[in-house]
């Protein structure tokens, strides 16, 4: 009896062990799943009056990016941002970048897909997007996927507040695209 039941407590215990790797396995991978060749093209820092706000990094498989080829933008925060000033912020600049983007009643729908897209973020938090070229984007909070979005004219409006050259911040686009080489 006790050699079956440590029998039983071994199969147990390596099962346990087993699913605690395939969850930690899961978890490590979060949005390099969709973009397994994905490599680093850039990276900088977003400062706001002197504040440091965010660490970006853009990742593709492709060394030239654009909205042709999928990508991830990994944004890394360095400070306590509420979700509502995340998706205010990002309607601003997407309005200021094409004041067209969000006519045709886009503005609540959008807002209503970055609400559920981000998170208060704080120091440490880690926003990353995934734009995935006639699909979409998808939005991962630290590793896990949080939102789905399969609004094209979205996914491209909003990575264009980094990508285009309208961009507020011409230095961070360079770095990010690998153009400081």
């Amino acid at each position: 009896m006790a050699e079956r039941s440590l029998h039983l407590l071994s199969a147990l215990l390596l099962s346990l062990a087993l699913a605690t790797t395939s969850v930690h396995a899961s978890t490590q991978s979060g949005w390099r799943e969709r973009l397994p060749q994905a490599s680093l093209i850039g990276s900088g820092d977003f400062s706001w009056f002197g504040f440091s706000v965010y660490n970006a990094k853009l990742w593709s498989p492709s060394a030239k990016v654009d909205f042709d080829q999928p990508f991830a933008l990994e944004l890394t925060y360095r400070r306590n941002i509420s979700r509502d000033t995340l998706v205010d912020t990002s309607l601003d600049e997407i309005r200021r970048i094409d004041a067209q983007a969000l006519q045709a009643g886009r503005e609540a729908e959008w807002a209503r897909q970055m609400r559920q897209a981000f998170v208060d973020v704080q120091d440490g938090t880690r926003i990353t997007g995934v734009y995935l070229p006639g699909e979409g984007c998808r939005f991962y909070v630290d590793g896990q996927l949080q939102h789905v979005v399969e609004d094209l004219e979205f996914a491209r409006a909003f990575f264009s507040i980094w990508l285009d050259p309208q961009t507020r911040s011409p230095k961070l686009r360079a770095a990010l695209l690998g153009l400081n080489r």
